[in-house]
């Protein structure tokens, strides 16, 4: 198969399905490179017509607090304020540019979802 830039939705699939098919092709042979480029221009196309935006600064906190297994008594000791936390999980009062900071060195938040108007 000669891979090309994928312009359309059944382009997509067809090359999808082809990548799956070949996968787990062994390094150095015609269809491992054949799957690196494959993997290329699906993400291409994929950036192109399946954006993902960034969550809320509030949800990716509340979802990396999870992953972090963070109380929000220790979420208060990376924002400085204990008293504002549950105030900010309910949206109640927006995050400062210490506290973006903050969690974004603290947390590994991109700040990207931090900075975001919710």
């Amino acid at each position: 198969m000669q891979v090309e830039v994928i312009k359309n939705k059944k382009q997509y699939q067809a090359a999808l399905h082809r990548f799956e098919d070949i996968f787990f092709a062994k390094p150095g042979t015609k269809e491992n490179k054949e799957a690196q480029l494959l993997a290329l221009v699906l993400k291409d196309y994929e950036a192109k017509h399946y954006k993902i935006d960034a969550p809320d600064p509030v949800e990716a906190i509340k979802y990396r607090m999870v992953q972090m297994n963070l109380t929000k008594k220790e979420l208060g000791e990376i924002l400085g304020y204990t008293s504002r936390v549950s105030e900010i999980l309910n949206r109640k009062r927006k995050l400062t540019l210490e506290m973006v900071r903050s969690i974004h060195e603290k947390m590994d938040i991109p700040l990207k979802s931090l900075v975001q108007a919710y």
